[in-house]
């Protein structure tokens, strides 16, 4: 097993890196393009996510592997405000910043697994999972 990569997230190129490595290792593990795209595009948001709402935190790569399959899991965490009401973000058109709400709805639908703990005060963890075909 590989060691975990770690981003810190305290501004705007810290997401662009954070895609990177998510590309570099979907790219190594034999993603095809369309899912290298999927789990690019799920990092970018979580990031960005991690930036707009809590100021700073961290995104964890990690690679899975269970039962001859491979897979790519991706943890975004920080110590924000978090979040009041999970359902109400995971509804398709909500925002908070004005945007098009496509965010943590289509991060799950990007990916094969989905999870969240949140508690206001006490900042949030999201952990995602794709698993090469």
């Amino acid at each position: 097993m590989t060691e975990p990569i770690i981003i810190n997230i305290n501004n705007e190129f810290d997401i662009v890196l954070a895609r990177q490595k998510g590309r570099e290792v979907s790219k190594d593990l034999q993603f095809g393009g369309v899912d290298q795209a999927r789990i690019t595009t799920a990092i970018s948001e979580l990031a960005r996510n991690i930036y707009l709402y809590a100021g700073s935190g961290q995104i964890t790569i990690e690679v899975l592997e269970e039962n001859g399959r491979k897979g790519i899991q991706i943890s975004a965490s920080d110590n924000g405000p978090g979040i009041n009401d999970i359902r109400m973000v995971l509804q398709d058109g909500f925002s908070t910043s004005g945007g098009l709400g496509a965010g943590l709805p289509g991060v799950k639908r990007l990916m094969d697994s989905f999870d969240i703990d949140s508690m206001p005060g006490a900042g949030t963890k999201i952990t995602i999972a794709k698993w090469a075909r």
